[in-house]
């Protein structure tokens, strides 16, 4: 199997910087009133882990897990729900943290099934935004960084279930 080129895109140090700056921006936001963030798995959860540690703002965590992408790098936009939250979320405020939003569609199913159950506020945190591919209309309300082009993956981020564990974030050339 040939190995693809990696390029390293957002070193471990800028994407925690970013992380830090993520997290002040939640915790200005909601103060003292316990937040709920929920981690998309798998792709956010070194991200999660990470921005949990670094909000002060009182928390619950949980976690639900998604499908869109098959072995390609691109989404199917099929999703499928292959775990659901374990915790209630109706009138709470809410964060969904995903890793990256690349089309939408993933994203934009799980906002509007969560929206059905009451939170008090729902919101999106996302490490990456990449705009170009967007194919619905969905915003992340609190964004670590823009990426214009191109297949990346670690710190979380994989092509077929590897390179999750790289500690910074490469461009996969040629994907």
């Amino acid at each position: 199997m040939d190995q693809p080129e990696l390029k390293l895109l957002y070193s471990r140090e800028y994407i925690a910087d970013q992380v830090h700056r993520l997290a002040e921006e939640i915790d200005r936001d909601h103060g003292s009133r316990e937040i709920l963030l929920i981690s998309v798995l798998k792709g956010s959860f070194l991200f999660f882990a990470d921005l949990v540690r670094a909000i002060s703002t009182p928390l619950a965590v949980d976690f639900i897990r998604l499908a869109s992408y098959g072995s390609d790098t691109r989404t199917s936009g099929i999703v499928e729900l292959r775990k659901d939250l374990e915790m209630s979320i109706e009138d709470r405020d809410v964060i969904i943290v995903e890793d990256i939003i690349d089309s939408g569609h993933t994203l934009e199913f799980l906002y509007y099934r969560l929206l059905q159950r009451g939170p008090r506020t729902l919101r999106i945190c996302t490490l990456i935004d990449k705009r170009s591919r967007r194919e619905v209309s969905i915003e992340a309300d609190y964004v670590g960084m823009a990426l214009e082009e191109g297949f990346v993956v670690g710190y979380g981020l994989d092509h077929d279930e590897r390179y999750r564990n790289l500690p910074d974030i490469h461009l996969m050339e040629g994907a």
